[in-house]
């Protein structure tokens, strides 16, 4: 029994581990390729967010970094990338949709995903040692490539779930300050054409849900919200 479950063990605190290190070097490299961003347009919605969550302020950093994505930092903070802002700059995204995008990465903070997606990395390299195990020697050569297949899949499923509760949360909070859902979802249908993901990979696959999904949950989101 031992043999089974020390490699399964040792593959969870590996998964800590890793995912501790990955945690600390992106901060470090959010450190030091951001600036706080400063945009009066945004910082009036801004102004309404923090008067909806009870908080004095809330900040926004910019990351030096050409990729269009907004992400929230293991330490709390906010960011959107250069190449996000210079769409905004540009009148590709309007203040409200980018601003919804800030809502959604507050949403991850809210709610403890990134502590929580250590303990689903951790989770996963448990089950994929697991499986390792048992099908190397029901499938030998290619048991390995199966579980981590099966182990990415998990994964992807377990982010697709933390993107929808962001991105309810982005909802109510865009109600709650007067701005409604309709930047989010506009912003949703922009997002594969300005990205260039249109298409990239199944959807099973992804670890962000389709963007018509994530428009319908919102939608549900508002007709929750209404009809209380």
């Amino acid at each position: 029994m031992s043999a089974v479950i020390i490699p399964i063990a040792l593959a969870g605190l590996y998964g800590i581990v890793i995912f501790q290190f990955s945690s600390w070097s992106l901060k470090r490299q959010l450190s030091r390729q951001s600036n706080p961003l400063l945009d009066k347009n945004l910082e009036k919605i801004m102004a309404k967010f923090a008067k909806a969550l009870e908080v004095e302020k809330i900040r926004i950093n910019i990351f030096e970094t050409e990729p269009i994505n907004g992400l929230a930092a293991p330490d709390g903070r906010i960011f959107i990338t250069r190449g996000f802002y210079n769409k905004y700059k540009n009148g590709d995204v309007t203040v409200e949709e980018i601003s919804s995008v800030v809502a959604h990465e507050l949403g991850h903070v809210a709610l403890g995903h990134i502590r929580r997606r250590m303990i689903d990395f951790s989770g996963q390299n448990a089950v994929r040692a697991a499986l390792g195990a048992l099908l190397s020697r029901l499938i030998p050569g290619l048991g390995g490539y199966i579980a981590s297949f099966i182990g990415s899949l998990l994964m992807a499923k377990l982010s697709r779930r933390d993107e929808y509760e962001a991105d309810e949360y982005a909802a109510a909070l865009m109600i709650k300050s007067g701005l409604g859902i309709e930047p989010q979802i506009s912003m949703f249908k922009k997002l594969d054409k300005i990205s260039n993901l249109q298409g990239t990979v199944p959807a099973w696959l992804m670890s962000h849900p389709p963007a018509q999904d994530r428009i319908n949950s919102i939608k549900q989101v508002h007709t929750n919200i209404y009809q209380r």
